[in-house]
This record gives structure tokens, C-alpha cells and sequence, in this order.
């Protein structure tokens, strides 16, 4: 365990960078632990896996997708309890930690409004070309992966090489996710934190889509 008081937005970038992550025990926990799991979690993006229904859904541009305009609020509503996931390991450091890494233009957030609510999104990690997913939340039906499929669109358009998703779970298996062992991450994962890229968010989502359409067309 770590004193996370201690702990500076720089050296959460350098931890990632090595393939370490922190998570709390629970949100009233005072320390982080840092976590290095032998088996990676991955979602592909060359070539990317959508459901073809929520393909649809995402195609018909129902919902206002923003990034980075309220970062704080996803990831407090991120670190809400739900029936799925009665704790949670999001902290006040952690909340810290992300929304100064947010100011440094590292942290990023996937906003799905309706009707100017917030009703879903995610937030993760950006260093080079890998994008480390943290958390996502949803207030409506297949709201989070909604987020998800503009978040694959933009790493896509932009050439990102990798998507960490840290963990295997049910929710992302649709979206194609593989295990990783630990050495061949940590090949993927250099190659990617040392390759810069730029997630070109003058370029509004309908090309994004339009980029993640191609994509999985071409795969099908």
C-alpha cells in the first residue's frame, strides 16, 4: 500500500506508462494500491467489434456526445453505487489525481447528453497512442456503450494502437475483449505510450462514427 497523499498527478502517468494502475479498496479508504495483473484485459481496435444493433443506435446520432466538459461529474457519477457494483474502488484521491491529469490534458472524458442530462459516459487515461480505460456509468439503456462506441471511433481515426480495459468483465466481452498476457502487454503497451498521437478533438463525432463504421464493415 501507498500513501496516496503523496502520490503526484506525474507519477500516476509514469505508473501507467509501466503498466501499473490504482485503485482504492473502497471510496472511504485513505490508500491506494497499485496493481500490475499478470492477465490484461484488451479491446481491439484494428479490427474493432461492435454489436451490430447498437452499431444502429449509434448511427442514428440520438444522444450529444461531448468530450472534457464535465469531467468531474463522470467521474463522480462513475464512483456511484449501483445493484451491479455496490462499492467502488474511486476514492478521493483518485477523483484528485484524474481531474489534475485531466487539466494536463492527459485524463479524458466520453459525455452522452440527452436534452442537455448527462445520462452516461466514461473517462480514462491518455499517454502516446494508448488509451487506458478507468471507469463508465449509464443512466439509460446502453448508454456507457454508446460511449464506448465514440471513444473506439476516435482512437481508430486518430491511429491509436492500444485500449486497455485493465480487467476482463461481461460488459466488454461484446466489444471483442481479449486476454493479454502480462509480457506481451508490455510489448503493445511500450510501443504505444512512445508513439505520440493527437485525438484531433476539433473534428466533430460524425466522422468519428463514420470511422468506426468503416472499420467494422470492413471486418465483417
Amino acid at each position: 500500500m501507498t500513501d496516496s497523499y503523496v502520490i503526484a498527478p506525474e507519477t500516476l502517468i509514469q505508473a501507467y506508462a509501466l503498466g501499473i494502475f490504482p485503485m482504492a479498496e473502497d471510496a472511504a479508504a485513505t490508500e491506494l494500491n497499485f496493481y500490475e495483473p499478470d492477465i490484461r484485459g484488451v479491446i481491439p481496435l484494428y479490427p474493432p467489434h461492435v454489436p451490430k444493433r447498437l452499431l444502429r443506435q449509434v448511427r442514428q446520432a440520438r444522444f450529444e456526445i461531448r468530450w472534457n466538459s464535465c469531467f468531474a461529474d463522470v467521474i463522480d457519477a462513475c464512483a456511484v453505487p449501483t445493484d451491479s457494483r455496490p462499492s467502488t474502488w474511486i476514492n478521493k484521491d483518485i477523483r484528485r489525481l484524474f481531474i489534475a491529469l485531466n487539466h494536463m490534458g492527459f485524463a479524458h472524458s466520453v459525455e452522452v447528453f440527452d436534452d442537455n442530462r448527462l445520462v452516461a459516459g466514461l473517462y480514462g487515461l491518455r499517454i502516446g497512442s494508448a488509451f487506458f480505460g478507468e471507469s463508465m456509468f449509464s443512466r439509460i439503456t446502453n448508454g456507457s456503450k454508446i460511449a464506448l462506441c465514440h471513444l473506439l471511433g476516435r482512437l481508430i481515426y486518430c491511429d491509436m494502437q492500444l485500449l486497455d480495459a485493465q480487467f476482463t468483465n461481461d460488459h466488454l466481452l461484446q466489444f471483442g475483449l481479449i486476454d493479454m498476457q502480462k509480457e506481451v502487454f508490455h510489448a503493445h503497451l511500450h510501443e504505444a505510450v512512445t508513439t505520440p498521437c493527437d485525438l484531433r478533438f476539433d473534428i466533430g463525432e460524425a466522422e468519428m462514427i463514420q470511422s468506426l463504421i468503416q472499420a467494422v464493415t470492413l471486418t465483417s
